[in-house]
């Protein structure tokens, strides 16, 4: 399979934009890489390319799930997997272009050979509370117990099922990749206040085009799309549980904090180029990512 050329980076860089426009550039089509713009609805929460952004070029996987379907990055590596070949066989460059960690490793590593999932080790392991889960992966598995995000339930009944099911601990495991997609790219990213103004005004934007009776309409969802940042504390918000500036507040720290988290991502799981937007116009960050893409061999085509 031919090449694959990557623009990931933290949530609000304006990948989008460039992106779409790197792609009207270069004849190419855009492969979503994002866990939650998968989904169809919630377009405000999940902060969906807008319509104009979409007509720029061919997009693929965004608003492609229902809402009550469960994901993984198995599930989407397979859906990438066919939306990139079929690319590839109308001629394009395909674009993966987001900021879903493990999504983007799926694709440039494959995926590891951890065990399966089992309704019965689900059941028990769902009997438990946080702490006692924590508590049982520090036993059998430190060294994941120190690398996930411990509040999150859902990553630590999947490490916990991965040893109990294998019996061997998930963070071994998780070392066997094997990939098959030459990956180039870039890493894009902002000075870390600018960026956090970024989020601060996106989050106020949202909150502006009704993302509040977005959710309230919204009916009940999977487990992994209610995961996404926002839905709990808007829904806070309509239980009375939160006055609207305590939500907006919210939900600009939990966005901060996530933008973080894919910061630290990328500088350690990948070897992307790396390219400050802070230090660049819109023009000039459009016209280097082309040329990179040309310079790598997976673009066709001139200005």
């Amino acid at each position: 399979m031919r090449g694959v050329f990557f623009i990931v980076g933290p949530t609000a860089t304006g990948k989008s934009e460039i992106a779409a426009e790197v792609a009207g550039k270069l004849g190419a089509e855009i492969v979503s890489a994002d866990a939650f713009q998968i989904y169809r609805g919630l377009d405000l929460l999940t902060a969906k390319p807008d319509p104009a952004t979409l007509a720029r070029a061919p997009h693929h996987l965004v608003g492609t799930v229902s809402i009550f379907d469960e994901m993984s990055a198995a599930k989407f590596r397979e859906r990438a997997l066919i939306a990139i070949s079929e690319i590839h066989l109308r001629g394009k460059l395909a674009m993966a272009v987001g900021g879903s960690g493990l999504y983007i490793k799926a694709l440039t590593h494959g995926l590891s050979s951890a065990a399966g999932s089992d309704p019965k080790t689900r059941a028990k392991l769902s009997k438990l509370n946080l702490d006692q889960l924590r508590r049982r992966l520090v036993d059998l598995d430190p060294q994941s117990a120190r690398k996930i995000d411990t509040k999150n339930r859902r990553r630590v009944v999947r490490a916990l099922e991965i040893c109990l099911l294998s019996g061997r601990p998930a963070s071994a495991q998780r070392t066997h990749w094997a990939g098959n997609i030459p990956a180039h790219g870039v890493f894009v990213f902002h000075d870390r206040d600018e960026l956090y103004d970024r989020i601060n005004r996106r989050v106020e934007a949202m909150f502006d085009s009704g993302v509040i009776e977005e959710v309230r309409e919204a009916c009940g969802m999977s487990e992994t799309a209610s995961k996404m940042i926002g839905l709990r504390e808007i829904r806070e918000l309509l239980d009375g549980k939160m006055s609207i500036l305590q939500c907006v507040a919210a939900i600009q720290q939990a966005t901060r904090r996530y933008a973080k988290r894919q910061l630290t991502w990328f500088r350690r799981q990948t070897n992307f180029q790396p390219l400050n937007l802070s230090l660049l116009s819109h023009n000039e960050a459009v016209k280097e990512i082309s040329q990179l893409a040309r310079s790598y061999g997976v673009a066709p085509g001139n200005d």
